[in-house]
């Protein structure tokens, strides 16, 4: 890939796509995170009260995979954001250098 020509503004990218692309992802995840955590919590909440439950210790062991899932994938989030920023940086440092945002 070569450095974007003069036609490219490697600000606006930066600004506008990158920045609110992982934004925008970050929450998505982090919503999700938040649903599925409080569906673990009512059905443990269940749980306690039906021990016998053997279909809603499933559900139960269902939704916790998820939120693992999900836990993971905000640790996958974080290395691809890395990583697209090192290419960013990479292919504009000469025509833009991006403020830190962390």
């Amino acid at each position: 890939m070569a450095a974007p020509s003069g036609g490219v503004n490697c600000e606006e990218f930066a600004e506008f796509q990158l920045m609110s692309a992982h934004a925008s992802r970050d929450k998505v995840i982090k919503n999700c995170i938040a649903q599925t955590s409080a569906v673990v919590k009512h059905l443990r909440e269940e749980r306690e009260k039906n021990l016998d439950d053997l279909t809603l210790l499933k559900q139960l062991r269902k939704e916790q995979t998820k939120l693992k899932w999900m836990q993971s994938e905000l640790n996958v989030e974080e290395v691809v954001n890395d990583r697209s920023w090192k290419v960013f940086n990479e292919r504009c440092r000469i025509h833009f250098k991006p403020p830190k945002t962390e």
